[in-house]
């Protein structure tokens, strides 16, 4: 008996990467490939899987519209868990390391998706649709697309600021009229790394310094949140926010309007495949929908979708478009400086 038991552990033992290995090529085969039955056999697939588990940063109500769109045209159980970007990032991973394959699909900010990359916790999927995306939202390495584009924006209170004193440069904000009405999210540095870089680092860091010391600034975490803050009055004028979002309220009637200072800085939030995904065919065919039908959904919330098709940067406007992969790399250097200049001093 001792020895039937010690046979029986040693073939599971003996089997459990076999069984991994077919996994994983299940999720290979399905990203990879391009027949001509490519979506029938997607469809039918999901079908089979009847859900996919999505980890994302989408706010609430909008992830929503998006998932009910795609759970009515293909019958699919979405099962999404929110949180910040950099919560989802460090449970994607310690789940990863730990060999718990329960994700299926992400859509995170760019910053987030490059990490997962390198953790090797995305597969790319060669899909038909990545034709009409911008150059600029996909990635040398495939491993994730980019959805849309957050452009970031000043949000100002109507109420409280006037539109003759609409700031028209960062320079303006370190005048006396904005004395105690500043606020900005507490980790934008890759808004602050672009600027900065773009207009030249040792004069741009004194200007910050400049502003927060003569005007102090409040820093909140999230966008979503500064933004209402923003509507509510709390915080009269938001250094950097998400425009879509305070285009989405101004639309529902909030005392709220906002602009872009030069230069116009953008980030790209993206769509990407789990490389363990335990519902393959129900995840790729999320990630074409999200870079196809739900680009439509995006655009008519306010978002500036990546897709070609449907919406396109403002006419005149030169947008940066932040490096994911260059501020990862270079993220200690400027979290230092965000921090000394906007966390230590906030008030």
């Amino acid at each position: 008996m001792g020895r039937l038991l010690g046979w029986m552990t040693a073939a599971l033992v003996c089997a459990m990467p076999v069984a991994s290995a077919r996994a994983q090529s299940t999720i290979d085969e399905v990203a990879a490939y391009r027949g001509a039955d490519r979506i029938e056999k997607l469809i039918a697939g999901a079908k089979r899987e009847k859900s996919l588990n999505l980890y994302t940063s989408v706010p609430v109500e909008d992830m929503n519209a998006l998932v009910a769109a795609f759970e009515k045209k293909y019958d699919v159980k979405v099962v999404v868990w929110r949180a910040s970007a950099e919560n989802v990032r460090q449970r994607a991973v310690a789940e990863h390391r730990a060999g718990r394959y329960e994700v299926d699909a992400f859509e995170l900010g760019g910053r987030e998706m490059e990490s997962l990359t390198r953790e090797k916790v995305l597969v790319p999927v060669k899909s038909p649709v990545l034709g009409d995306i911008l150059p600029q939202a996909l990635r040398p390495h495939g491993a994730w697309v980019g959805t849309r584009l957050n452009i970031f924006a000043v949000a100002l209170n109507t109420k409280l600021i006037a539109a003759a004193d609409f700031p028209k440069t960062y320079e303006d904000l370190a005048g006396p009229k904005f004395k105690g009405k500043l606020g900005v999210e507490a980790d934008d540095t890759d808004w602050f790394a672009t600027v900065v870089t773009e207009m030249g680092e040792e004069k741009v860091l004194a200007l910050f310094r400049r502003i927060v010391a003569n005007n102090g600034i409040s820093v909140r975490k999230g966008h979503t949140l500064l933004t209402n803050l923003v509507a509510s009055g709390e915080i009269p004028l938001a250094m950097t926010v998400y425009g879509y979002k305070a285009d989405q309220l101004k639309a529902n009637g909030a005392p709220i309007d906002s602009l872009v200072l030069p230069p116009a800085v953008g980030h790209v939030n993206g769509v990407g495949v789990a490389s363990h995904a335990p519902h393959p065919n129900a995840a790729v065919l999320f990630f074409d929908f999200m870079l196809s039908d739900g680009q439509k959904i995006m655009a008519d919330r306010d978002f500036w979708p990546t897709n070609r098709k449907y919406r396109d940067v403002p006419e005149g406007m030169r947008l940066l478009i932040t490096d994911s992969a260059q501020i990862l790399d270079e993220a200690a250097k400027w979290e230092k400086l965000y921090k000394e200049i906007f966390l230590n001093q906030s008030r």
